[in-house]
């Protein structure tokens, strides 16, 4: 019999665009917008699959500080709330980037706004050389403009770098046919069409960011990121949340 350890299961995804949203990086009682704790344990998960050599974009909200939308219910101008948002974005990024190369993990900041005290501009071509020498590139600053949200940033971003799916990171298990914490008979989907979600109106993202995921075929898994070692899991393929694709 051999002595061989067990072969290395195949990597599915290759390439992802990580999306997580502000409020994940939130303690939870609400008192700390970054929760240091939080913040350890989500670098910890993307330092396991980087050892992998999977290639990590990460797009990152800024809600667990400022959103732009909530603002402009209080009277803020919205495209002043938006920009303010995008900021919100940049300040969540650095912390990604510090705790990250904290672990060893060399990280860089990408801003669709100018910045150049703190982050590198957004150039494609810099993007893909950072990912080839391995290292991990977070987005922030969202386009760089007003009225679009950081899920059509991960789209916008998915669609350039290429990457073989947007990873959804969220409170929630995948995605239902209704809302599971007000229907206990609510039913989880493993997979569905860009179509059938179309037509039951589900909540994947909204509409300008699923709208260029189904035109550039890119698929979109929604998953638990509490959940153990799950975007590990996520990329070798096991069966966590749910998939959406063509």
């Amino acid at each position: 019999m051999s002595d061989s350890p067990a072969a290395q299961p195949k990597l599915k995804y290759k390439r992802i665009i990580l999306k997580l949203s502000g409020e994940v990086l939130r303690g939870t009682k609400g008192s700390e917008a970054i929760d240091p704790s939080i913040l350890e344990k989500v670098c910890a998960q993307v330092k396991e699959i980087h050892v992998l050599g999977v290639q990590i974009c990460l797009v990152i909200g800024g809600g667990n500080i400022f959103r732009g939308l909530a603002g402009s219910k209080h009277g803020v101008d919205r495209t002043t709330g938006d920009y303010m948002g995008m900021l919100a974005t940049v300040i969540n990024g650095l912390a990604l980037m510090d705790c990250l190369e904290n672990m060893g993990v060399t990280t860089r900041v990408q801003s669709a706004i100018p910045m150049n005290q703190v982050a590198e501009p957004f150039i494609l071509r810099r993007a893909m050389r950072h990912l080839e020498k391995s290292r991990v590139v977070i987005f922030v600053a969202g386009t760089g403009n007003p009225y679009f949200s950081t899920d059509t940033t991960a789209a916008l971003r998915a669609s350039e770098m290429q990457a073989d799916v947007i990873m959804k990171a969220t409170k929630v298990d995948g995605i239902y046919d209704k809302d599971p914490a007000k229907n206990p008979d609510a039913v989880k989907y493993d997979e569905i069409t860009f179509i059938d979600a179309l037509r039951q109106r589900l909540k994947v993202m909204d509409s300008t960011a699923f709208s260029l995921c189904l035109d550039n075929n890119v698929p979109i898994l929604v998953f638990n990121l509490k959940a153990p070692h799950a975007i590990r899991r996520a990329v070798f393929g096991e069966k966590i949340g749910t998939l959406v694709r063509s």
